[in-house]
């Protein structure tokens, strides 16, 4: 015991500070995106055509749908008048799901906090029953190191349990397969009321790269309803922590 308890001093304090101080993501870290539009030729349609999901529209007015997008680089590679980029800006969660439509020259839309008796109920503890419902796991091991000691997210009173009976909300990952979707329905009705559902990732919400596939329902938004989105093809930590502090009213 004297010895763990000397390890940890030596280690110091290892949780991050965020939201108290900014947090840097990495160089190669792709978010919210950047238009150009006056460098981008009117007859131009690269980055569309390139799109794995199709979540670029080119014509009259330029959009990408940060539902489908799976932040991948090859718009960007594809554009040689360097009218679209990534930027390093992590701050990416909505509450509805046509606030992640992106066009040029708009006004920048993020998360609200919920109504106040939702915030007098869940502010200070909120709880969530995950479902995977046909992940490949990587959204799932992006929203598992927010309960680890560098991120520790049960200092905001938020915590994932493992009955949905204990659950304030529902956590859902994947494309939301037909062979999940029961398991998926079951689970929230299983959640006492009032509730809230959070759509994780490109898959929960449009279908990411599965998108169209007659064996999943291209994401849970036609199925329950969505009170956060948070896109990304695994969504960071810091992305999925700044959309929970939003909408749980702790951070501007």
């Amino acid at each position: 015991m004297i010895k763990s308890i000397l390890a940890r001093i030596k280690q110091g304090h290892r949780t991050t500070k965020y939201p108290e101080e900014p947090m840097t993501v990495p160089e190669r870290f792709r978010g919210y995106p950047e238009f150009f539009k006056t460098a981008c030729p009117p007859d131009c349609r690269a980055c569309a055509e390139v799109c794995p999901v199709g979540a670029i529209e080119c014509g009259k007015e330029f959009s990408i749908d940060l539902g489908k997008c799976l932040f991948c680089p090859d718009c960007v590679d594809s554009c040689a008048h360097g009218a679209i980029v990534h930027s390093r800006d992590h701050r990416l969660a909505v509450n509805r799901r046509e606030d992640l439509l992106v066009r040029g020259g708009e006004e920048r839309r993020l998360a609200k906090a919920l109504d106040a008796k939702m915030l007098s109920l869940f502010g200070r503890s909120l709880k969530f029953r995950s479902v995977v419902a046909g992940g490949c796991n990587a959204c799932e091991a992006d929203t598992n190191v927010l309960s680890t000691v560098g991120w520790d997210i049960g200092r905001f009173g938020l915590q994932f349990v493992a009955s949905p009976r204990h659950a304030d909300g529902l956590w859902v990952t994947g494309p939301v397969t037909e062979n999940m979707r029961e398991a998926l329905l079951l689970t929230y009705e299983a959640i006492p009321a009032p509730k809230i559902v959070v759509a994780c990732g490109a898959c929960a919400i449009n279908g990411g790269p599965f998108i169209g596939s007659p064996a999943a329902h291209d994401g849970v938004g036609d199925l329950l309803p969505v009170d956060l989105y948070i896109p990304g093809c695994p969504p960071h930590p810091l992305t999925i922590l700044d959309g929970l502090l939003r909408l749980l009213d702790k951070i501007e």
